[in-house]
């Protein structure tokens, strides 16, 4: 088991997704729940922006940095950036199918070399004391997963890795798109499973097409955490339960309603520095889903948030909708 019990339960790192808003968002939501960038290279984190592109709010811990990349020294000298700017944990990214990780020889396409995986965990591990995680595929193409999971597993281990992430499903880097390969090729849980049976003292999560907190409750049975991505991006009412569910703590709010009156103040400090109120609220579109108003939320924010003078009455306003429609309905039943 992982000494971090933030590890039983994590939202995944998600490329134009999980930015420091997102999570800031997520956070509000959960305070337990493992939160990751999404991935950036190595070399960006050297020579690029770093406050746009690493910075976060302190209130964002637990927080991990999800790097892409294949030259160990670059990933070593970016891992240690991000321990300075107090990441608690660094994460390879071995998963990602998108073309621009084909073209940089890294992501999901680094599963066919395991040895340069490995030799990249351990230039960063010689170099920071925080934990260095590695997300990955059961295999890309036509590798046996059999064998490419645990060829993948044992070389990054022996390098020192301290834990794994798997993403359940193979990846297709030919003849399917990034979009596809997040649902086509089929999910094999069991996989990740026979994995961890047979490294019992490694900390093994597992992610992809987990959908519900219940799902992934039971797949505690079997792994050491869980890792949701879509569902807790498209429905993040879901993460206010995490805290008393995967950790026996309190929740932080009783309801959607009291977490959005949460977040208002960083709301409000974005807005004072001069951003604009859609860069927070197009994360917060799946809010009510499923509840009465809630495709009115979405289009107030839709219509009305991306103004450049839309503040916070603007989201006041859209989760009024939701609060009127829930009268409504009781008024009728």
């Amino acid at each position: 088991m992982s000494k971090n019990q933030s590890f039983r339960f994590a939202v995944a790192p998600m490329i134009d997704w999980t930015d420091r808003h997102c999570r800031a968002f997520h956070r509000v939501l959960s305070r337990r729940a493992l939160l990751y960038t999404e991935m950036v290279t190595a070399n960006a984190v050297i020579f690029g922006d770093r406050g746009r592109l690493i910075g976060y709010s302190p209130q964002e811990h637990p927080i991990a940095v999800q790097l892409g990349g294949s030259d160990p020294a670059a990933l070593a000298k970016a891992a240690a950036i991000c321990a300075e700017w107090g990441y608690g944990e660094v994460n390879l990214n071995v998963g990602c199918p998108s073309d621009r990780v084909q073209g940089g020889n890294f992501g999901a396409c680094l599963m066919r070399d395991p040895s340069l995986v490995a030799a990249c965990v351990a230039a960063m591990k010689a170099e920071v004391a925080i934990p260095i995680t590695v997300k990955c595929r059961l295999g890309v193409d036509e590798q046996d997963p059999e064998v490419a999971l645990d060829s993948l597993a044992d070389a990054v281990l022996a390098a020192g890795a301290d834990a794994l992430i798997v993403h359940a499903r193979k990846a297709w880097l030919e003849g399917l798109s990034p979009k596809e390969n997040r649902d086509i090729p089929p999910l094999d849980y069991d996989r990740v499973h026979r994995l961890k049976a047979r490294l019992p003292d490694v900390p093994v999560s597992l992610n992809g097409g987990i959908a519900t907190l219940e799902a992934a409750q039971a797949q505690l049975a079997h792994v050491d955490g869980v890792m949701l991505g879509r569902a807790a991006y498209q429905q993040p009412e879901l993460l206010l339960r995490v805290d008393s569910l995967f950790f026996g703590d309190a929740d932080p709010h009783a309801d959607a309603f009291a977490a959005v009156a949460a977040f208002e103040p960083y709301v409000a400090a974005h807005l004072a520095a001069g951003g604009r109120l859609h860069d927070i609220t197009r994360h917060m579109l799946g809010l009510f889903t499923g509840r009465p108003g809630a495709r009115a939320f979405r289009r107030h924010l839709a219509t009305e948030g991306v103004k450049p003078e839309a503040n916070l009455d603007v989201l006041r306003a859209a989760v009024d909708e939701v609060r009127r429609a829930e009268e409504r309905r009781s008024l009728v039943a």
